[in-house]
């Protein structure tokens, strides 16, 4: 009899479901890689023979990961490891560099990179008069090659030159920090909603799909105004993580 792909030690004695103890170590096998993108998992009834466990408790094991984004269904196929969740602590950081410390292959393909006359939402965010030309760039984030953030950027033009270039090799905050502008404080609105045509398009979403929205004004320790960031992210990839301290 083969050996099963993983093995997975059980508490039978703790008060945690058997089926839970069964996802936390797929996820954390996943996220860890030794369980990479693309890995077939045998099918539930053989898992389940293989972790002696009855084969509900071991579907909804796997159903739980399906629903966290971490494993697929497909027919004809099984049942595939796909690329685990960013999880993104919420603190003044960029997506670029949270993706490389975390070995995700961060690339960027710009969209747009324009002055453009800064609209009634965009204006008040950076401090300035409606109609003021302000940098506007459009970046879509990818994650070890697949889509996963669409970023909007509005940035004072004298602030510093952006490139194309450098926007498709670095992140926006590592270009602020290397112009000398530091990063000291920032306001931020975390929110959801679904996908509309175009945005399921580019991030490789079904129209409706579920998206996170981030919406951060920045300040400099100067207490500038430096940038004002309206993202979107496929919420089956993305997450933000907080963590939370009493009183």
């Amino acid at each position: 009899m083969p050996e099963p792909l993983l093995r997975i030690p059980l508490d039978r004695t703790s008060p945690v479901p058997l089926y839970f103890q069964v996802a936390q170590q797929l996820e954390q096998a996943i996220e860890t890689g030794d369980l990479p993108p693309g890995t077939r998992l045998d099918n539930e009834i053989q898992l389940a023979d293989d972790y002696g466990l009855s084969r509900p408790t071991m579907r909804r094991a796997i159903q739980y990961l399906v629903e966290r984004g971490l494993l697929v269904r497909r027919r004809g196929v099984g049942t595939q490891v796909v690329h685990a969740k960013v999880k993104r602590q919420v603190e003044l950081s960029s997506l670029y560099d949270d993706l490389a410390a975390a070995g995700q292959r961060p690339t960027t393909q710009v969209l747009v990179n324009a002055v453009v006359p800064a609209d009634g939402t965009v204006a008040p965010a950076l401090g300035l008069p409606a109609g003021s030309a302000v940098m506007f760039l459009e970046r879509l984030r990818l994650a070890t090659g697949e889509p996963l953030a669409r970023m909007r950027n509005y940035l004072p033009t004298e602030l510093v030159e952006l490139p194309t270039e450098a926007l498709e090799e670095r992140g926006l905050y590592q270009l602020l920090r290397s112009a000398g502008i530091h990063l000291r404080v920032a306001t931020q609105v975390i929110g959801a909603r679904a996908a509309t045509t175009a945005e399921a398009r580019l991030l490789g979403e079904s129209r409706g799909a579920p998206l996170l929205t981030m919406s951060r004004t920045t300040y400099d320790d100067s207490g500038r105004i430096v940038e004002f960031g309206a993202h979107i992210y496929r919420a089956s990839r993305y997450s933000f993580e907080h963590t939370l301290v009493g009183r």
